[in-house]
């Protein structure tokens, strides 16, 4: 029987399909743009292959986006129709199951089966990754970890895809909060292959966390070949430059990033990128910081998506769009859709996106529109039961601040004193480092009347940034996006 570079069976597969599948998985890996070329050419190699037409519907969900991912799931059903799958090898009978599971909604038990896979088969690198992006869908910051960690000692310290993996791992210790053990794994795969950006994305996380923003433009700086171009992530990896900038206080950087980059006239509509764009502009919102020209070509961009109730993480950042350009209107609109969408639900096989919008989209959509409203006590209202909640509907720590920073602004311009000064409190003690966190000690310290102890945040705040700033006047190089390849994945 044929088998895989790793020594998998492969049911019903070619010398040539198997080929296929291990160019596509090595894609995967390390995010280059032309795996999902490799998956398309491994089910014509060998389109009863159980494993390639998996790969082909992992493939459709992956980027999020519904209309690939209905595609995919009309082309599974018709392959899967009277398949025998009590024949299949055990391995590939998981991977069906997996895929079926998440195109039907379930990621939750999706990402259970392939767990179970890892079991059996810790050297199955496609249950690994996709099992990997199925934990940051539904924000499981402990399987984002551990999925990957119980698995590593079944690879070899030589092994080539040893290294991406490794770059996993990283990542899921950043959201775990292990920021020490990440950055050392991380820098390590790194090592391995320059050009492994997830685990590149991994240590530009983990300098975000902790507010260490001139090591995370050095670093990223030193690497620039290796990430700024040609890569799924290159999209998503400026933004996190854009967000170093943006605690430097250079939003002319951060502004020149958005338009090379972001979003321009040659983007491509796709979701990922737009929600990147999303997330940077709601930044400069609320700083009070006009940008409407850029709001209203990118809620121009997500009402051409029309899209339906797919991924409550998307929805609010369309919403995000809609509200920042002033649309309340159609942000309204856009909220009661899905509301009725939920209340169309009939209950039934287990739909992840129904629990995450009913528990956290909506609140979160609707607290997005009243702060364009300026009613912030009902963004207090809104948010505050949920914020330590909000992992459960997916992305990563940074993705979700933008949401944690809202509910920061609404409670100090509602003069929710105590809240304030209780958040502000979470987020110095957890990033002490961070400009962004003492010029909101400084705005509540005014807010008292406690002029001296503003002066004294407002300055640390200046002394916190100099480093990024001083670094950023230094760099040689500036935004640089190879456009063919830009769509791209999240974190």
């Amino acid at each position: 029987m044929v088998t895989d570079r790793y020594g998998n069976p492969l049911h019903e597969c070619t010398a040539e399909g198997a080929a296929h599948l291990d160019r596509a998985v090595e894609g995967l890996l390390f995010f280059r743009p032309e795996f999902p070329t490799a998956v398309t050419d491994a089910v014509a190699a060998c389109p009863t292959s159980p494993l390639a037409q998996a790969f082909a519907a992992y493939l459709g969900v992956l980027g999020t986006e519904w209309r690939d991912a209905d595609e995919a799931r009309r082309r599974f059903v018709d392959f899967a129709a009277g398949l025998d799958r009590s024949a299949l090898p055990r391995r590939e009978r998981m991977h069906m199951a997996a895929a079926e599971a998440w195109l039907a909604g379930d990621l939750g038990r999706a990402g259970q089966v392939l767990e179970e896979l890892v079991v059996e088969c810790p050297r199955d690198p496609l249950a690994l990754a996709v099992g990997h992006q199925l934990d940051f869908f539904t924000g499981d910051a402990t399987r984002l970890r551990d999925r990957i960690g119980g698995a590593l000692p079944a690879w070899a310290a030589d092994e080539p895809h040893r290294g991406p993996l490794m770059g996993m791992y990283a990542f899921g210790l950043e959201e775990s909060g292990h920021y020490d053990r990440a950055e050392e794994v991380a820098r390590t795969a790194v090592e391995r292959n320059a050009g492994d950006i997830w685990a590149i994305h991994a240590v530009a996380h983990v300098h975000e966390m902790r507010g260490r923003f001139a090591e995370g433009i050095a670093f990223l700086d030193a690497r620039l070949d290796d990430w700024a171009s040609g890569s799924l992530l290159t999209v998503h990896s400026w933004w996190h430059y854009a967000l170093y900038a943006l605690e430097a206080g250079d939003t002319g950087t951060a502004l020149r990033i958005y338009d090379t980059v972001l979003h321009h006239e040659n983007s491509t509509g796709f979701v990922m990128e737009l929600l990147d764009a999303a997330s940077l502009l709601w930044r400069f919102l609320l700083a009070d910081l006009d940008q409407d020209a850029r709001w209203q070509k990118l809620a121009d961009a997500w009402a051409a998506r029309e899209d339906p109730p797919f991924y409550a993480f998307n929805d609010v950042h369309a919403v995000m769009a809609f509200a920042g350009a002033g649309r309340l209107d159609t942000a309204d609109e856009f909220v009661a859709d899905r509301r009725r969408w939920l209340r169309a639900q009939d209950g039934g096989r287990p739909h992840t996106n129904r629990v995450m919008t009913g528990e956290i989209g909506l609140p979160v959509c609707e607290a997005l529109v009243a702060y364009a409203r300026g009613d912030h006590p009902a963004v207090v209202e809104l948010l505050w039961p949920i914020r330590r909640r909000l992992h459960t509907f997916g992305g990563s720590h940074a993705q979700r601040d933008a949401i944690q920073r809202t509910l920061l602004e609404a409670t100090l311009r509602a003069r929710r004193d105590d809240l304030a000064r209780l958040l502000l409190g979470e987020r110095t003690g957890l990033s002490p480092h961070s400009p962004y966190n003492w010029l909101g000690q400084a705005r509540l310290a005014e807010a008292l009347g406690e002029a001296g102890r503003a002066a004294v945040a407002r300055d640390t705040a200046t002394e916190l940034a100099a480093p990024a700033a001083e670094t950023l006047r230094t760099a040689t190089r500036r935004p640089a996006h190879d456009r063919r390849h830009s769509r791209n994945r999240p974190s």
